[in-house]
Formats: C-alpha cells, structure tokens, sequence
C-alpha cells in the first residue's frame, strides 16, 4: 500500500463512524467499499469489525 494514502493512520474511531460502519456492514456492503466511506483501510475497517463481532461481505 502506498505510503500517505490514509492520512488518518492509527486514529481512534469516533462513534459516527462506528455507526455508519455497522449501518454498513448490515446492508451488506463490501469491504472495500466500506473502507473507501469511512476513508479507512480495509484492514482497519476488518479490525474494528471483527471486534464489534460484524461480518462483511467479502465481495471486491
């Protein structure tokens, strides 16, 4: 990945965002575009999801 693209590495996530994730998940939207709404990396948006105990599509 290249360097620079998530200007917001290791930010903590704020509650708005946490929603819009769940809201998210729950629609069965993927996880890269996911990732692109909340302006995360997959790997974050899977962390978090992971544990707030969500599955997300795996489509791409």
């Amino acid at each position: 990945m290249a360097e620079g693209k998530f200007e917001r590495h290791r930010q903590p996530w704020r509650q708005d965002e946490i929603q819009k994730l769940h809201t998210l998940a729950k629609k069965g939207m993927a996880l890269k575009a996911i990732a692109k709404a909340l302006t995360r990396s997959e790997e974050s948006v899977k962390a978090r999801a992971k544990e707030d105990g969500l599955s997300i599509a795996k489509l791409r």
